[in-house]
């Protein structure tokens, strides 16, 4: 397989031949990544899959901890058979399609069935396994863009157009996401499918999430799932202290709940999901800029806050996780002088995913047809931004 920085180069040809080229002279450094950087915070990307590979940013001592999981070798990304989506854009319809099919306008249509008896992320070929190009890139931002086919991923009709631009300020990570579709109608769902660990697995008492603290305040409501994942059509409250509550108070604990009854199969797969891997509807914020979720880590003093136009937030646990993927070299503990050996394990990670509401347009009954399907004359928006600080 080529590398990374082979394909970018074939990449800025074929762009250029496709009338999209990317901006003059844009080149990764010499380990194949774009970096960023403003005070407090650095991070750094890659095209494939438009792809945050590192974010650095202070902990209570005022070091430089690298919080996202990927890895150092960015020739792995497209090599890794896992394919975890690592802090990429998946894409045109993220998350699941029920049954692999949906409809418009009376149309049945029918999409690859890559996660059981459901689509995921709009299959096995979507924008989370595909190189885009990077159209500018300056100090403190970065644009990626890409032209999906129609039927690139089956089932997926008529052209789609979409860029993304990360940008950093002061102790801040900004994603603005827009795409167009000027055949025809079709589902475009997109999201940030970002991977945190607070602690860069630097904690010696553990390398699982369960200490981080998590807060949203106003999602009281999540969506039901059944066993695959795939949400059922109810919207449920939880109730104060329940194992799908995390507005009644601040500072819950991510596992605050690992001792109740149901929490080790609380995500499905009759009982082998432990934790999370569900969608939480983001409801009567007061402000356009409110914060609608905190994730901490005590251990390392680090703070995220999350600031979203999305109506509702996915969280993912990492129960697949299964041990055999590595961590980075900027997440190396050593205790004495000596490298404790770690890799990706269970439940030691939390993905973190701002969209609207999964499998969306099969439940009109939900009202998000019109923020799901894209047609001709329409511009799809999303944009979320990552502030980090201190507990």
């Amino acid at each position: 397989m080529r590398s990374i920085i082979t394909t970018i180069a074939l990449l800025m040809e074929a762009a250029t031949v496709l009338g999209a080229p990317p901006g003059k002279g844009i080149k990764p450094g010499p380990d194949g990544k774009y970096t960023i950087a403003a005070p407090g915070i650095k991070a750094q990307f890659i095209p494939y899959g438009a792809t945050l590979t590192n974010l650095f940013v202070k902990d209570k001592s005022g070091k430089d901890i690298d919080v996202v999981l990927g890895y150092d070798d960015v020739d792995y990304y497209p090599k890794d058979p896992g394919h975890p989506v690592y802090n990429a854009i998946p894409g045109r319809y993220a998350n699941r399609i029920g049954k692999g099919k949906y409809t418009i306008d009376g149309e049945e249509y029918h999409t690859e069935l890559n996660d059981g008896d459901n689509t995921l992320h709009s299959g096995t070929n979507n924008w989370s396994f595909r190189f885009w190009n990077v159209t500018e890139h300056t100090p403190t931002s970065i644009t990626f863009a890409i032209s999906d086919a129609s039927n690139s991923s089956l089932g997926m009709l008529g052209r789609v157009d979409s860029t993304v631009t990360y940008s950093v300020s002061k102790n801040t990570w900004n994603i603005k996401m827009n795409a167009v579709s000027p055949e025809r109608k079709t589902p475009v769902l997109l999201t940030q499918h970002t991977y945190f660990n607070l602690d860069a697995y630097k904690n010696p008492a553990t390398d699982k999430i369960w200490d981080h603290t998590l807060y949203m305040p106003y999602s009281a409501r999540y969506l039901e799932a059944d066993q695959g994942a795939l949400p059922t059509g109810k919207i449920l409250t939880a109730a104060p202290g329940s194992i799908n509550d995390f507005a009644s108070a601040a500072g819950l604990a991510l596992g605050h709940a690992r001792d109740q009854p149901g929490f080790s199969g609380n995500c499905g797969a009759n009982g082998a999901c432990e934790g999370y891997n569900g969608y939480w509807l983001i409801e009567d914020k007061p402000s356009e800029d409110a914060v609608v979720l905190s994730l901490a880590s005590p251990f390392s003093g680090v703070k995220a806050d999350l600031r979203t136009d999305q109506p509702g937030v996915v969280l993912y646990s990492c129960n697949w996780m299964d041990g055999s993927a590595q961590l980075k070299s900027t997440q190396k503990l050593v205790v004495n002088g000596t490298t404790v050996p770690r890799t990706v394990g269970r439940s030691s990670c939390v993905a973190i995913e701002a969209q609207d509401y999964p499998d969306g347009i099969n439940h009109p009954e939900w009202g998000r047809l019109d923020k799901q399907i894209l047609g001709p004359g329409q511009t799809y928006s999303w944009e979320s931004s990552w502030t980090f600080g201190l507990v």
